[in-house]
């Protein structure tokens, strides 16, 4: 079972209309990034086909947090074309990658592939980055819609971008690219004026703003509320696993209160993917005993084997043994076969003692097991000191050492 990452996505055409109502006045004044920008508008076609040859080349060209997220910022808003015709083609269940491949191909996307496309692109550049999910408000009125942007950690602060809405805006029914500086790096108390987050981890605020705050236009920082560390809170995120990280959202979402449809459908999402996560551990759980079972019974197998053919070789022997070592061999040949027999012996006890696993029918086949080789162990002992003593004698001593033993190693008198 995969992990499904769903991102509430979307942007209605008066979303758009705000950015051309407002890049008149944003023309008016001086760019400071405007160097910046020309250089970013510049990275080599062969290197944008993949997230990590856009990085690669702002890793390398440019210096800092600073200017490394606003080239990430300008290639896409610069490069990617708001899709207009699929801009109500929601599609819940798309993976971040599925987004990226497909705004990379294309240069086409909605607020879910800026987003995807903006976070990846700042992650291997070396800036922590995240995909927030969430819904906005223009003029006083919540957008019935939801929506996706990023918070970005530039230096020692959080920020928040909206490479969609920094990217231009629809007129008559078409997109008109028009780079909005106001969506990059914004400050978070300015930002969620305008953008308010499912989880409000991603506020980036110590005093985070409630659903029904947002609502009221309440967004001024309220000390009377209790503090929320959320730079160590955004930390203590990211080394969760990502269903750890799922049961932490759904709580702060559910606390921040389901003001409307919006709310209500992402922490129903989440708990979704809570309890899938769930089903997919214990599946995981059951897959890795059946492993760990699987791998033991081949180990033991394995040692059973080695056993097997010491006992062969061993009987080999004692043949050769009670035929008086007819047809004659060297002392050093004689000496390999019983050697043979105690290395596979060795090998056998080796593989057992590897074997770790709370299965009580494999544990009683080691016992039986391990109780066999210490028998045909002691029988090649007794066997090694005898051919010392053979090997030390002449022709007549060697002779009359002879007794006839059955393969087991016991003299039959």
């Amino acid at each position: 079972m995969h992990r499904i990452k769903i991102l509430l996505l979307l942007l209605i055409p008066g979303q758009l209309l705000l950015a051309q109502k407002t890049s008149s006045s944003l023309a008016a004044r001086a760019n400071p990034y405007a160097k910046l920008d020309v250089r970013a508008m510049q990275i080599p076609d062969s290197l944008t086909t993949s997230t990590a040859g856009i990085a690669g080349y702002i890793s390398t060209h440019f210096d800092g947090s600073v200017e490394k997220t606003r080239a990430v910022f300008i290639w896409v808003s610069g490069h990617i074309q708001y899709d207009v015709a699929n801009m109500f083609a929601m599609n819940f269940y798309e993976t971040n990658e599925g987004l990226i491949t497909k705004s990379l191909k294309t240069r086409k996307g909605i607020c879910a592939n800026y987003a995807a496309l903006f976070t990846e692109i700042c992650v291997k550049a070396g800036i922590p980055s995240y995909v927030v999910d969430g819904y906005t408000k223009q003029k006083g009125f919540v957008d019935y819609i939801p929506h996706a942007w990023c918070v970005a950690k530039v230096d020692s602060g959080w920020y928040c971008f909206d490479p969609t809405w920094g990217s231009g805006y629809i007129s008559n029914g078409k997109f008109v690219s028009s780079i909005n500086n106001d969506y990059f790096r914004a400050r978070p108390e300015a930002f969620v004026k305008t953008h308010m987050p499912f989880d409000y981890l991603w506020e980036c605020l110590y005093y985070p703003v409630t659903n029904q705050d947002f609502y009221e236009g309440k967004t001024t920082p309220n000390p009377s509320k209790p503090r929320f560390n959320y730079p160590d809170s955004i930390k203590a995120y990211a080394a969760l696993s990502p269903a750890q990280q799922d049961i932490a959202a759904a709580a702060r979402v559910e606390a921040s209160g389901l003001r409307n449809s919006m709310v209500f459908d992402r922490l129903q999402h989440l708990k979704l993917r809570i309890e899938n996560s769930k089903r997919q551990e214990e599946y995981d759980r059951q897959s890795a005993e059946v492993a760990r079972r699987n791998a033991s019974v081949k180990v033991f197998n394995s040692a059973l084997a080695d056993y097997n053919e010491s006992i062969r070789r061993f009987n080999v022997y004692i043949d050769y043994y009670n035929a008086q070592f007819k047809p004659e061999r060297s002392d050093a040949e004689i000496q390999r076969m019983l050697d043979g027999c105690d290395s596979l012996v060795r090998s056998a006890r080796t593989q057992l003692g590897g074997v770790m696993i709370d299965d009580t029918q494999i544990k009683s086949s080691i016992v039986s097991l391990n109780k066999s080789t210490d028998e045909i162990a002691g029988r090649i002992a007794e066997q090694q000191d005898w051919l010392k003593k053979y090997f030390s004698k002449g022709k007549i001593g060697r002779r009359s050492m002879f007794r006839k033993i059955t393969w087991f190693g016991i003299p039959l008198n």
